[in-house]
């Protein structure tokens, strides 16, 4: 009896284990990847550093905005990564790490 209880719980244990590491591997499923619409907007902190407020009102402080959309009013779509793993001296966004990034209005060009 204690033997095939070992077993089922051996074999449960192994169950989970292999559902949680195939869990990460399912593409597009990372928590911390989103996309939204925004306009980009100079902060005059710190230095000054361009941000992107988003259409939620959440504050994003961007660690890679390509100088082609450093433009004051300049509204995006964008897709993104939270960098939770990092410190910024902003102090004033979220701070992300842009993966695709585009204009959507006329009358900025990018």
């Amino acid at each position: 009896m204690l033997i095939k209880r070992s077993i089922s719980f051996f074999a449960l244990i192994s169950i989970l284990v292999v559902s949680f590491l195939f869990a990460g591997c399912v593409p597009g499923s990372s928590p911390n990847q989103f996309s939204t619409n925004g306009t980009v907007t100079y902060i005059d902190l710190e230095g000054g550093f361009y941000g992107i407020i988003g259409d939620n009102q959440e504050n994003y402080d961007p660690i890679n905005l390509p100088d082609e959309f450093q433009q004051d009013g300049l509204q995006v779509a964008f897709t993104a990564k939270y960098r939770d793993d990092l410190a910024g001296f902003h102090m004033w966004g979220r701070i992300i790490e842009i993966l695709q990034i585009e204009a959507i209005n006329s009358n900025n060009q990018v």
